[in-house]
C-alpha cells in the first residue's frame, strides 16, 4: 500500500497551529490539563512493565499521542470551531482510556510494548481528518489515507524515524486503513471475489490482506507486515466495540454518530426534515450495524469485547423495535429529529433499567 504522506494528503492549518509536542502540551494544558500526567504515567508504565531498552521509543510516543489528541481536540473537537459529535478528542479518549484497557485486561500478554505503542498511538491517530473528500485509495477511505498521511507526520514530529521505526509506520498505515468502514448496502448483483468488493459491508480490516497480494507481492514474507496486519485486526476491534459497551454507552454513542451526520448534510436537528433520516439512522441504520456489518475481526477483540455485545443483543433488539413502535403510526409534520433522538434516549434508559 504505502501511502505517501507528501504526495497527496497535505498538512493543513491544524498542524501548522500544533506542529510539534511543546504546542500540543500547551494546549493540552490550557483545555484538559488532566492529560499531560495521564500520557506521561502511561509512558512510565510502559517502561516500568518492558524496561528501560523501550525508554526511548515509549517517549516518543507519548510526544506523538500528545499531538495527536491536540490536533483532534482543535480540529474537530471541542477547542475548535468544526465540532464532530463523534469524530473528536473524546472518541480517541474512549478507546485510550477505556477499551484499551479492557483489551489487555483480557489479551496483555499477547502484546509487547511496542504493540501498545502502536495501538495507543492508532486509537489517537485514526480519526484525525474528517472532511476529505474524493477517492481514497482503493478501498481505504479519503479520511483514512489523509489520516495515514498526517499520521506519519505526527510520527517524525514525534521523533521516530520512517526507516529505523518502520514497524510503527506500517503499523499505523495498516491500521487507520482497515479501519475503514463501508456501511453502504451491496448491489444486488455483486460478484464479491475481488478485495474491494469484499470489503464492502463492514470494515476493511480482514480484507486488508488479499488487497496487499494484489499492491505489493511479497509482503507476506515481510515480518514487520505481518505484525501491523495482525495489529489492524485488533486495531479494528477497538474502534468499534462500542457494540460491547453498556447499553446506555452504546445509545448515546449513535446519538452522537446521528447528530453528527446530519451537522455533515447540513440540517438542523429541529428541522423537520431531519426527522425521517434520523429515525431511520437510530433504528434500522443501528440494527444493521450491531446486527449485520460488525464483526470481530481478532482473537484478542472477541475475548475482550464478544460478551459485551452478546448481553447487548437483547436490549438493542428491543430498544430498537420500541423505537420503531413508537412511530408505528408515521411521523407527523412536527417531528423533527431532535424528537426523534430524545425519544430513543428514553427508550433506552428505560430498557436499561
Amino acid at each position: 500500500m504505502n501511502i505517501d504522506p507528501a504526495a497527496r494528503y497535505h498538512a493543513d492549518g491544524t498542524e501548522g497551529e500544533l506542529p510539534d509536542g511543546d504546542a500540543a502540551a500547551a494546549l493540552l494544558l490550557s483545555r484538559r490539563p488532566e492529560l499531560v500526567p495521564w500520557i506521561l504515567q502511561w509512558q512510565r508504565g510502559l517502561i516500568e512493565t518492558f524496561g528501560d531498552g523501550l525508554r526511548q521509543d515509549a517517549t516518543r510516543g507519548a510526544v506523538a499521542l500528545g499531538i495527536a489528541l491536540a490536533r483532534m481536540g482543535l480540529r474537530h473537537g471541542s477547542w475548535g470551531e468544526d465540532f464532530h459529535a463523534y469524530h473528536n478528542e473524546n472518541h480517541a479518549l474512549e478507546l485510550m482510556d477505556g477499551r484499551m484497557g479492557r483489551l489487555l485486561a483480557a489479551a496483555g500478554e499477547a502484546f509487547d510494548g511496542r504493540d501498545r505503542i502502536a495501538l495507543m498511538l492508532f486509537c489517537a491517530c485514526h480519526d484525525l481528518r474528517q472532511r476529505e473528500e474524493g477517492e481514497g485509495e482503493g478501498p481505504v477511505g479519503p479520511n483514512e489515507a489523509a489520516s495515514i498521511a498526517e499520521s506519519a507526520r505526527i510520527l517524525a514530529a514525534a521523533g521516530f524515524d520512517a526507516r529505523r521505526d518502520a514497524w510503527l509506520y506500517r503499523s499505523l498505515e495498516l491500521a487507520i486503513a482497515g479501519s475503514t468502514f463501508d456501511a453502504r448496502p451491496l448491489p444486488p448483483d455483486a460478484r464479491r471475489n475481488t478485495a474491494e468488493l469484499a470489503a464492502r459491508g463492514g470494515a476493511l480490516a480482514p480484507h486488508l490482506g488479499e488487497w496487499l497480494d494484489a499492491r505489493e507481492p511479497g509482503w507476506r514474507e515481510d515480518p514487520v507486515s505481518q505484525r501491523a496486519l495482525a495489529l489492524a485486526q485488533v486495531a479494528s476491534d477497538l474502534d468499534t466495540a462500542n457494540v460491547s459497551e453498556p447499553l446506555l454507552e452504546l445509545a448515546a454513542s449513535s446519538i452522537r454518530l446521528c447528530e453528527e451526520r446530519e451537522m455533515r448534510i447540513g440540517r438542523s436537528l429541529g428541522d423537520p426534515g431531519s426527522a425521517a433520516p434520523c429515525l431511520a439512522f437510530l433504528t434500522d441504520g443501528q440494527q444493521r450495524f450491531f446486527f449485520e456489518l460488525h464483526r470481530f475481526c481478532s482473537d484478542a477483540g472477541r475475548l475482550a469485547f464478544a460478551g459485551g455485545k452478546a448481553a447487548n443483543a437483547g436490549p438493542m433488539g428491543a430498544l430498537l423495535d420500541a423505537l420503531r413502535a413508537q412511530y408505528a403510526q408515521g411521523l407527523s409534520s412536527h417531528h423533527c429529529g431532535l424528537d426523534v433522538i430524545r425519544q430513543f434516549a428514553r427508550l433506552a434508559l428505560r430498557i436499561s433499567e
